[in-house]
């Protein structure tokens, strides 16, 4: 295998303007809107050949719903420490469902949140 199995990412967002200020305050990272025919789309920052995916919110009143069921997605805390991304959810709008938990000594940590849409999502970091 020469690629990470997921090759994108679109999390669903029903207010695109209130879900990047949440994103932008939570991780400390500007995105890039675009609107792509029906899709109102706001990417995030990503590096060419780096290991992970890219991917983006998306808006589209009929083909997208938040949910806090069914896919997990996982960011990688840039800061090295879930903490501090995590210590920013409930300011952003967001709620803190599962306070940073080690998973294993070798995995490192993780931690789950509501979104400020409604999608449950979770953060790792190896402190």
């Amino acid at each position: 295998m020469k690629n990470n199995v997921v090759g994108w990412f679109e999390i669903p967002v029903s207010n695109m303007d209130r879900a990047i200020k949440f994103y932008a305050t939570v991780f400390g990272f500007e995105l890039q809107r675009e609107q792509m025919g029906p899709l109102d789309m706001a990417w995030f920052p990503s590096i060419e050949n780096a290991p992970g995916s890219g991917g983006s919110l998306v808006h589209h009143e009929a083909a997208y719903k938040p949910s806090a069921d069914g896919v997990l997605l996982y960011f990688t805390a840039h800061s090295g420490d879930l903490s501090n991304e995590l210590s920013r959810v409930e300011a952003a709008g967001g709620k803190v469902l599962l306070e940073k938990r080690l998973i294993t000594e070798e995995i490192g940590y993780m931690g789950l949140f509501l979104d400020s849409e409604g999608n449950r999502i979770a953060m790792h970091s190896r402190e």
